[in-house]
């Protein structure tokens, strides 16, 4: 069974933890403590991050997007990335210019989230027509950003977040954060 490394508190692990149940994989989960990270965290990965994937024939990743990857690689059903290689393309370039996107300090932040918002307006998913990974790289941060930061969301990203929360792995991830 798969480990992985995770902390609930980290929304790149919450990447992972999603993109696990979507894709129905049982694993064994590892908290370790952000605040006193142990040894054994950094011999998985010399920065000290959440979240660490790792299999029992040792392969060891870190990084969500990496993780990520790698999972829709390996189990292609569901599929988490739609057939058209436009719309893949698209929530790649999503996922990439992820820290560009939500941007630092609070003005930057509401100018990004309108920006989604005006995204969201064309298509139904970041991902384009279907639900996929471009959602499940964003979601995190919306959800903690809600329950912390009392966001003011535009229509469509609202819409949003209510169906990626209907969705099972993403209702999970939701009760952990108003869990914190």
């Amino acid at each position: 069974m798969p480990t992985l490394y995770t902390a609930d508190r980290c929304p790149y692990a919450a990447r992972a933890r999603i993109a696990l149940a979507e894709k129905g994989i049982a694993y064994e989960a590892v908290e370790i403590d952000l605040d006193d990270r142990p040894a054994l965290i950094y011999e998985k990965n010399s920065l000290g991050r959440v979240p660490v994937y790792e299999e029992d024939e040792g392969l060891v990743l870190p990084e969500s997007e990496v993780i990520m990857e790698y999972l829709e690689e390996r189990y292609p059903e569901p599929a988490l990335w739609p057939a058209d290689p436009a719309e893949r393309a698209l929530g790649r370039l999503w996922l990439q210019r992820f820290d560009d996107r939500l941007g630092d300090g609070r003005e930057q932040l509401d100018e990004r989230l309108a920006e989604l918002d005006r995204a969201l307006e064309a298509q139904p998913w970041l991902t384009g027509r279907h639900y996929g990974l471009a959602d499940i790289g964003y979601v995190p941060w919306i959800l903690r950003g809600l329950e912390r930061f009392e966001l003011e969301l535009g229509p469509s990203l609202a819409n949003w977040v209510e169906r990626c929360s209907a969705r099972p792995a993403v209702a999970q991830e939701r009760a952990v954060v108003t869990a914190l």
